[in-house]
Order: C-alpha cells, then structure tokens, then sequence
C-alpha cells in the first residue's frame, strides 16, 4: 500500500470519527439537562469534543503527506457519513433531496480520485 493511499485513509477515518462525534452532539443536545451547565459539562459532550479532538490529530498527521487540495474533497465524506449515522441513530430520513445531494458528493469524490 503506497503512503498517500495509507494516509488518505487515516484522513478518512478522521473524518468518520468527527461525524460519530456530531451524532454524539446532537443526541445530548436532545435530552432536557437541569441547568445550563449540565448540558455543556456531561459525559458525552465531554467525550464527543475529545473524539473531535482525535480526529483533528488524524486530519493533521495525514496533511503531512496528502496534498492540500486532496483534503477537502476526502472532508466532504463526512456529510456522507453524518446523513447514514443519523439514519442509523437518530432515525432521520433520507429524502429524495437529500440522496441527490449525497450522489452527487459521492460522483464528485470518484471523479476526483481518477
């Protein structure tokens, strides 16, 4: 496996993990808390804020070897992945609009790795 692939994947994994987070985000701001401290000092926005703190380290190491101009078309994946995970989790619908959009992210992600 060459070393730009290997890197474009721990990019890909970053982004994946940021999108995990903002699921995690969502989902707390869901609940009802007591006090407006509870709802920005629990547990799973604490760990949600670290995992984005995570996947920013990924984004950092890959840009060591992949090219900037590489970056944000693999970043633009996390919309992918954000509308499967709250599809999944959150039990949002995929409408008709939104699969277009998401197609057409995707032909441009394929388009740009040719």
């Amino acid at each position: 496996m060459n070393e730009k692939l290997l890197f474009s994947i721990i990019f890909i994994v970053g982004v994946f993990i940021s999108s995990i987070s903002q699921i995690m985000l969502k989902k707390s701001a869901q609940k009802e808390y007591d006090s407006k401290i509870k709802e920005y000092l629990n547990p799973k926005v604490i760990f949600a804020y670290i995992i984005f703190f995570g996947a920013t380290l990924c984004s950092i190491w890959a840009y060591t070897v992949i090219p900037l101009s590489l970056g944000p078309i693999l970043e633009s994946a996390g919309y992918i992945f954000v509308a499967v995970l709250s599809w999944l989790f959150l039990k949002e619908k995929i409408t008709f609009k939104k699969a277009v959009g998401l197609s057409i992210i995707i032909i441009g992600i394929i388009i740009y790795s040719l």
